[in-house]
């Protein structure tokens, strides 16, 4: 395992990137109601993108044809845009990337339509809330095994939840997957040691029924194998000395979904 460790330059370059992603997923949010659809929303991403001098990082790699996943209900990850429209009480994760002067950003946002069952809701906000408790430990000395406990004790012992053990978190940089792999569970201590200015992206997937997935027929959408709900959030940041630095950021997005009226708030 290689880490690589940035510069202040090419952190600056990938702040940038972050700035117009948090931006491209608050224009999508803002657009989020029952009657659109997956497509319509992977277009005011892309365009929103390319505006601002970036391009969508998942688009075209290995094969994906848009720029946005996003991931309904059961849906844990990689769901391809559709033409299906959004219906009352959907659960819809938003997972971007931006590619800009040479870097890459990546984050995820799950927001919810109208009436989502009260359960469903404190499935979004425990894993929101577990996000932040793993970036707690993404300070310089910690490991990924002590990201991965601080989520899955939330998630798991805290509340019944399950974490997803086939999908991790990820170094990030010049390309969209570096070393190391972040999973959303652990023991304290073990994993890579994280060492100063490296950037990763912590992104818990958290199950409302069982931990266990599989890949549907389009090769791409990951989904609960009991069909219960799913939630995604994730953050790219730098590990620092005392507190990481979050190169993205949901202030734009959390205000989107306040001013949605169509949207839960948690």
């Amino acid at each position: 395992m290689a880490i690589k460790i940035k510069t202040e330059e090419e952190i600056e370059k990938m702040r940038k990137s972050c700035e117009v992603l948090s931006n491209a997923l608050a224009e999508v949010v803002k657009a989020v109601k029952a009657g659109t659809t997956g497509l319509a929303l992977d277009k005011i991403a892309e365009q929103f993108i390319a505006d601002h001098g970036g391009k969508p990082s998942f688009k075209g790699y290995n094969g994906f044809p848009n720029s946005l996943c996003i991931s309904v209900n059961d849906d844990v990850v990689h769901g391809i845009p559709t033409a299906i429209e959004y219906k009352d009480g959907d659960i819809i994760s938003l997972d971007c990337g931006v590619y800009m002067n040479g870097y890459h950003g990546d984050m995820a946002y799950t927001v919810g339509i109208g009436n989502v069952r009260p359960e469903v809701q404190d499935l979004m906000r425990v894993t929101k809330e577990s996000l932040y408790l793993g970036i707690q430990f993404a300070t310089v000395g910690r490991r990924t095994g002590d990201i991965g406990f601080a989520i899955q004790e939330h998630c798991e012992r805290k509340h019944p939840y399950k974490c997803d053990r086939e999908l991790v978190g990820h170094g990030l940089g010049k390309t969209l997957h570096e070393d190391p792999q972040v999973p959303n569970y652990g023991r304290k201590g073990d994993g890579a040691k994280l060492p100063e200015n490296c950037v990763i992206a912590i992104e818990p997937m958290v199950n409302l029924g069982t931990k266990d997935v599989y890949t549907k027929r389009d090769r791409w959408t990951i989904a609960t194998q009991d069909g219960k709900p799913s939630v995604h959030f994730e953050h790219t940041l730098v590990v620092k000395p005392v507190k990481a630095e979050l190169l993205t950021s949901f202030t734009a997005i959390e205000k989107a979904v306040q001013e949605n009226p169509e949207l839960v708030k948690i």
